[in-house]
């Protein structure tokens, strides 16, 4: 089986090359349920297959889990969706790396009676899956666009955006939203394209990672040392901006925004790394996609259209009119490490 899926068991802890212990056992009929997420290091995912864990122990489902190997990795994503099926899944959940490229595999599957649910992301069109658990990812991205407005009143903005990867419906959409929360041109929800306003001076693609994060941002101010104002697609990104930002001896005068909410997130808010970050909810977007896989099995009703799992503002520097929570809010319900 090729490493890059990473396909096991939930009940697995470690691969031996032993039989599984006896508390792995399930039930004959028990529900099988495959989780693919985008990759197995980022947090946010970690929490996610913790929940479906979870989720699927209390309703004695069992779990298969398999994730990409970065970022992009829609090879890896079809070969984990064939072995599930292969494994007997009749509900699969899924952050599709790719949301195009990945909806022939999906469709493939649907065929044979295998329901799907993506999480957090949208396969493209949306519709391509049964349904979709998410943050309104336009709404995250409104609510630090309106809370940066507030906060940079009588300054003239020099934005920078890092951004995650060109045509993904996540990264557009977080874009898009704080363009509009900022009161600058913007596309609606739907648009996967990244709209652009004399204002941003400079875009650059993190892929929502730290290290690529620094070195975009390390970009932008050779391109405009003069920016005042950092969106970010994600808060890994946010850190690898405030390291370059750091290393220029500029980081005391420009804000960064950002989405995600996991717990090095909001600790980056409540040292000032971070301005504010809208939170979502990983756990909650699993747990609902097994309860409905459950449902599946026992009387065959699928769950249809978008569910939205909630976003809120975290800050420690609230502004009049933007509504959000603090940082003791936001560590009681975040993610991670």
């Amino acid at each position: 089986m090729p490493n890059k899926t990473r396909l096991n068991f939930a009940c697995v802890i470690a691969v031996t090359g032993l039989a599984a212990a006896a508390s792995c056992a399930f039930a004959a009929d028990a529900p099988v349920i495959g989780l693919i997420t985008k990759t197995d290091t980022n947090p946010f995912f970690v929490k996610m297959k913790e929940g479906a864990q979870a989720a699927a122990k209390e309703q004695g489902a069992k779990l298969l889990s398999a994730a990409g190997k970065a970022d992009g990795d829609n090879a890896g994503q079809v070969t984990a969706i064939e072995n599930m099926i292969a494994g007997g899944a009749k509900t699969i959940l899924i952050t599709p790396n790719d949301s195009k490229a990945i909806v022939p595999a999906i469709k493939k599957a649907q065929e044979k009676g295998v329901m799907f649910i993506a999480l957090d992301s949208p396969a493209d069109p949306a519709d391509a899956t049964d349904a979709l658990f998410a943050t309104d990812n336009y709404k995250a991205g409104l609510l630090i666009g309106e809370y940066a407005k507030v906060a940079m009143a009588g300054k003239a903005p020099k934005i920078a955006t890092l951004d995650l990867f060109p045509g993904h419906p996540v990264g557009a959409q977080r874009h898009n939203g704080f363009m509009k929360g900022f009161g600058l041109p913007a596309s609606d929800a739907k648009s996967n394209e990244l709209s652009k306003s004399p204002e941003v001076v400079c875009s650059a693609d993190s892929y929502g990672d730290q290290a690529k994060g620094q070195t975009a941002m390390e970009n932008c101010l050779q391109k405009n040392p003069d920016i005042n104002l950092v969106y970010t697609i994600n808060e890994p990104a946010a850190a690898g901006a405030y390291q370059a930002l750091k290393a220029a001896g500029k980081e005391k005068g420009v804000l960064i925004v950002s989405v995600d909410g996991g717990c090095a997130g909001v600790r980056n808010v409540k040292s000032g790394v971070i301005a504010a970050t809208s939170q979502q909810y990983p756990l909650k977007m699993a747990s609902m996609g097994v309860a409905a896989g459950v449902q599946y099995a026992k009387n065959g009703t699928k769950a249809k259209g978008y569910t939205d799992t909630g976003v809120t503002l975290i800050t420690d520097k609230p502004m009049a009119g933007v509504d959000s929570k603090d940082t003791k809010v936001g560590t009681e319900l975040c993610w991670g490490k």
